[in-house]
């Protein structure tokens, strides 16, 4: 099972680019962030006709948005409404496999805002309990086969981003958003599925600023888009991907598609 996370950021404006995706990955399922479409205006024609049939989405007007669209029957689906903000910033899919159901969850995480302080800005308190929720839930998961992925809008390692020590204090990839991620990928050991093949002594990225004239020539990233999935899928694991040329593209999103195959079919 080919499985891609993306965050789109405006699903009905980048149609064209991910019809792209699906044509250059033959990805089975696909997971979408700041798709930015309320559910009645979903373009869920337009998705079936590009060979996904299963559908399950969860947006709003203009802002966050979650999306799961996959070739294969989805078994059961959820939208949690994380710390009730009435956000749309997750869905879950379950599907039958031939190990048994696999949970995958797609995360928006919020980004944080400018101001790595609590006291002084709401949008990062809300990030790091965000991330406290998502601990405390999976604590209840312990006997399910679990597959996390999103836009977690954290970039934990030193060579996750650009420049870690201009950085270090930059939301993203501050000290207490390392250690609240640390915390989460612990809860269940969570294996990082792109940094399992790639060594974290070389650079990673799947973000480049909206501001950078030559985004990828000046390679000022951040790995702020992740795969995880739990040590009881480890065997299953057999290959990533992330489509770096994307945000190359005319009309892109600031992210770029990331990718990890599973032997689940």
């Amino acid at each position: 099972m080919k499985i891609i996370s993306w965050n789109i950021n405006s699903l009905r404006l980048r149609l064209p680019l991910l019809r792209e995706l699906i044509k250059q990955s033959n990805a089975d399922v696909i997971c979408l962030q700041e798709t930015k479409v309320q559910d009645s205006d979903f373009p869920a024609l337009e998705i079936k006709s590009m060979g996904y049939e299963f559908l399950s989405f969860s947006g709003e007007k203009s802002y966050n948005g979650v999306a799961i669209i996959s070739r294969f029957p989805i078994k059961s689906s959820e939208s949690i409404d994380i710390l009730n903000y009435g956000h749309k910033r997750h869905i879950k899919a379950t599907f039958e496999t031939k190990i048994g159901e696999v949970d995958l969850h797609n995360f928006y995480v919020p980004a944080g805002g400018d101001i790595p302080d609590v006291d002084l800005n709401d949008k990062f308190d809300h990030k790091l309990k965000f991330i406290d929720w998502m601990t405390d839930y999976f604590a209840t998961q312990k006997s399910r086969k679990i597959i996390i992925v999103g836009d977690i809008n954290i970039a934990p390692l030193e060579h996750d981003v650009w420049s870690h020590k201009q950085l270090i204090k930059i939301v993203s990839h501050t000290p207490i958003e390392v250690q609240k991620l640390n915390n989460l990928q612990k809860q269940l050991n969570f294996i990082d599925t792109h940094r399992h093949f790639i060594d974290p002594s070389q650079k990673l990225y799947t973000w480049w600023s909206y501001r950078a004239k030559d985004p990828l020539g000046a390679d000022k990233g951040r790995r702020l888009d992740h795969i995880w999935a739990t040590p009881n899928l480890e065997k299953q694991i057999q290959d990533m991907k992330i489509y770096k040329d994307f945000r190359a593209a005319v009309q892109t999103s600031d992210h770029v598609p990331i990718q990890t195959n599973f032997n689940l079919l």
